[in-house]
């Protein structure tokens, strides 16, 4: 681990380099080139952001001590390592690469933050139960993170056909229904994620009357705007803008929950949470 923690500086620059290339590489045929473009350059880009996910988690174990921090840098780019993992598992079965370019660069934007501008920190204690509330949470929010992601581009795509801007670019994105299908499907694995996050929690965390209770007061609020957006979908077939915008207002909540208390306690009162 010390020599790792020696290494540091060089895998998160690596990380960052590479995060940065698979990005240009993935946004190549968003500027114009040929049907094939694609699948030409994808290949190579997910196989350099697969060598930027390394090298980060390398950082990550290096810089925390191989424990779970959940100081605000370094859950932020936890996070980021996580989304940007499942960015490539969920390319393994779905041609999505285009998530990439909204996904890779922000995961080199914090890395290089928590490696190099964030404050020193250690990560706290915790028993095996907070650990396991704590490790569910992250999977939860980074799946609703890449459906988040795929929210977008479903906009994106959308307002394009609606205007009649088909350029080349708009062919380097997936087929539509297949954007759509993926989004609900990230949804209802981010839906089961959060309802276990929120059961842990109600069971292992045991001051919800304190700081914690505004943090489940939000999360059970995105949880019920997914529930809501998931029931719309099967009694009712939403899709489209009411989809996007349920989608990310849910997000948005989510992200005040997990991270809007510790922006607060820590950045601007200085205190230290877990």
């Amino acid at each position: 681990m010390r020599h790792l923690h020696a290494m540091l500086p060089a895998l998160s620059i690596f990380a960052i380099v590479c995060y940065l290339l698979a990005s240009l590489l993935l946004a190549r045929p968003l500027f114009g080139g040929s049907q094939s473009a694609p699948a030409t350059f994808a290949r190579p880009a997910l196989a350099i952001a697969t060598i930027a996910v390394l090298a980060h988690a390398g950082g990550l174990l290096a810089m925390h001590r191989g424990a779970l921090d959940l100081h605000f840098f370094a859950a932020l780019s936890l996070v980021a390592c996580v989304v940007s993992a499942l960015t490539l598992l969920v390319n393994l079965s779905r041609p999505v690469a285009a998530l990439g370019v909204i996904v890779f660069p922000l995961s080199a934007a914090l890395v290089w933050i928590d490696s190099f501008l964030a404050p020193p920190t250690a990560p706290i204690s915790m028993d095996w139960h907070i650990k396991l509330h704590a490790t569910i949470a992250l999977l939860a929010f980074s799946v609703l993170a890449i459906a988040a992601a795929m929210a977008i581009l479903l906009a994106v795509q959308e307002r394009a056909l609606r205007h009649r801007q088909l350029g080349s670019w708009l062919s380097a994105l997936p087929p539509l229904t297949l954007t759509e299908s993926l989004l609900f499907r990230l949804i209802g694995a981010g839906f089961m994620l959060l309802t276990l996050t929120l059961l842990t929690g109600i069971l292992f965390i045991t001051d919800l009357l304190g700081q914690n209770l505004m943090k489940m007061a939000l999360s059970v609020f995105a949880w019920l705007v997914f529930g809501a957006l998931l029931y719309g979908r099967w009694k009712h077939g939403w899709r489209g803008r009411s989809a996007v915008n349920l989608t990310l207002t849910g997000m948005a909540v989510l992200v005040l929950a997990f991270f809007g208390s510790k922006f607060v306690l820590e950045l601007i009162l200085h205190r230290a949470v877990d």
